[in-house]
């Protein structure tokens, strides 16, 4: 694939990084008044930890590695929006929308669900989540409130157009709907190509949206090739392989692609209404470079898991987990996480984000 080709490169540069030292701190300072996370697991704080899903981690391993413990992060530590909101210099991480009592929200939510996807029906055959539809409609709930606080509509306004707007989603739709025939329709109905097509319309409905309300600064985040995690790779029949599920990684790539042509046709089109949108590439393991230097295989997981693939509670995971890409059989490590981090904020060359970096975006 011409993807893997361009990847290549990359593998070295997180080879390089890897021996930097990772920690990062909010200085105090931000480089944006505000911050809004729309997303699914791999941005959620804490926001399904009171619904009855399978897709709630607010229990011991997760966040073995966190501060306040289990958060209902699904990792070890930080997720990749942590330390993003660090680098930009917050002194505090992003509140959940379950839990903005007593929170600023005049520096943002995370609205972040575990399982959420595009489409509404994406994961929902673990329970109920928080689609990026209804995502939206509680950050409409919240600039009613950033009016009220602020004294009036064009006050917010004129607020949430200096917010930096960070969007991770898409994963489920492919992972908790199109690869899982027995629960969904979606592959029979849809060629990889038409349903990317598909994606591609209501993600820039959603965008589109997003704009209406005051948005003006979007980080727009493509997909990790997902044929390359231990739980797709399993469920093809090779535990303890490391060669990627390359008609599954094909799949996504399309959709990458589409994402990355929106940001385009967003910046030529709203242009003139002072917005600006980048691309972030997350597609960074490849099966020809499954593995950084040092790190274990792909497939090994961090924590053992049970049949949703999610760590069991209570059980003590591995002690290296700085050597490991993968946290449980579906979400990175923190050390993962930070590598994904640095890249977006400060990319060193153009195959990682386009058409600028996080950290340049923040500035304008």
């Amino acid at each position: 694939m011409a993807c893997e080709k361009n990847l290549r490169f990359v593998v070295f540069f997180l080879a390089a990084m890897l021996n930097l030292q990772l920690c990062v701190y909010g200085h105090g300072n931000s480089q944006v008044p505000c911050l809004f996370i729309f997303g699914d697991s791999l941005s959620d704080s804490g926001n399904n930890n009171n619904l009855r899903t399978d897709a709630r981690v607010n229990y011991y391993p997760y966040g073995i590695d966190f501060p306040a413990g289990p958060t209902g992060r699904f990792t070890n530590g930080r997720t990749v929006i942590d330390i993003i909101t660090q680098l930009l210099g917050f002194e505090k991480f992003i509140p959940p929308f379950r839990d903005t009592s007593g929170s600023d929200i005049l520096q943002g939510v995370n609205y972040a669900s575990g399982a959420a996807g595009i489409r509404n029906e994406s994961g929902t055959h673990m329970g109920p989540d928080i689609c990026w539809e209804q995502q939206l409609s509680n950050h409409k709930a919240i600039i009613s409130k950033i009016a009220k606080k602020l004294g009036g509509n064009d006050k917010a306004q004129q607020h949430l157009n200096k917010c930096l707007y960070y969007v991770n989603i898409g994963s489920n739709d492919y992972i908790n709907n199109y690869f899982m025939p027995e629960h969904y329709s979606s592959s029979r109905t849809y060629t990889p190509s038409q349903y990317a097509q598909v994606l591609r319309r209501q993600y820039s409905k959603q965008i589109k949206a997003l704009h209406k309300t005051g948005a003006r600064k979007f980080a727009l985040t493509g997909l990790s090739l997902v044929g390359c995690i231990p739980r797709q790779i399993e469920l093809h029949g090779r535990k303890g392989s490391s060669k990627c599920v390359e008609e599954e990684n094909e799949a996504v790539v399309i959709f990458n692609d589409n994402i990355k042509s929106l940001v385009d046709q967003f910046n030529n089109d709203l242009s003139l209404k002072n917005a600006k949108f980048i691309y972030i590439n997350n597609a960074l393991i490849s099966s020809d470079n499954p593995l950084l230097p040092g790190m274990r295989s792909i497939t090994a997981k961090c924590c053992e898991v049970g049949d949703n693939g999610q760590c069991v509670p209570d059980k003590k995971p591995c002690v290296h987990r700085n050597l490991h890409l993968f946290w449980d059989s579906f979400h990175p490590t923190e050390i993962a996480n930070q590598i994904l981090a640095k890249l977006a904020f400060r990319a060193s060359f153009p195959s990682i984000t386009h058409p600028m970096d996080i950290s340049s975006l923040a500035k304008l």
